[in-house]
């Protein structure tokens, strides 16, 4: 069970406007390695109710790096050659889409797959698959919409799914629950 897992929080509405991101990597089903940074958006604003969200003000983000900065320096080296792992993973990479574009940089072909989805196979049953619900359920406690902590939770639940389906590795957890990798580019 090796792979990465990535969250984004943004300033605004649109999704160029990266504020944080916090990656995981789980090595045998294991956290072993975190990541997690500031990000400084586009336009130096943060709307009030995302603040209200993720607690992030401009003043936190005032003298972060752009993403420009530590996408080839920090966040693809971590990456590596592991899919990433996202909770509404077409949230997370359209973000990461939307600063790749923005800042006309290069699009790897990143496979990754989606633990929303993953978790609807998993536990079908559940009334709520949102990441909140399911860290109660299984009482896993963390600070919701922190980059870090939402990517770590992430994570455990993967791992949780794995062991439901008795899994050893993401290619055999994803055929088990019906669920595909998609490629980023």
């Amino acid at each position: 069970m090796n792979f990465v897992t990535i969250d984004f929080e943004t300033a605004k509405y649109s999704q160029e406007s990266a504020c944080s991101v916090g990656l995981a990597r789980f090595v045998n089903g294991e956290v072993t390695d975190t990541y997690y940074s500031l990000i400084r958006p586009p336009k130096l604003y943060i709307r009030p109710d995302f603040t209200d969200i993720h607690g992030l003000t401009v003043d936190d983000v005032r003298d972060a790096p752009r993403f420009s900065k530590i996408w080839d320096s920090e966040i693809l080296p971590f990456i590596g050659s592991q899919p990433l792992a996202a909770h509404n993973a077409s949230f997370d990479m359209g973000v990461l889409m939307a600063v790749l574009d923005w800042y006309d940089l290069d699009t790897p072909a990143i496979q990754y797959f989606c633990t929303c989805r993953l978790a609807r196979r998993t536990w079908p049953n559940f009334k709520s698959h949102a990441l909140t619900a399911l860290a109660g359920h299984f009482g896993i406690t963390y600070n919701a919409h922190n980059a870090l902590d939402d990517a770590v939770t992430c994570g455990k639940l993967v791992t949780m799914s794995a062991e439901k389906f008795k899994c050893n590795s993401v290619e055999e957890l994803l055929s088990a629950a019906g669920v595909g990798m998609s490629v980023l580019a």
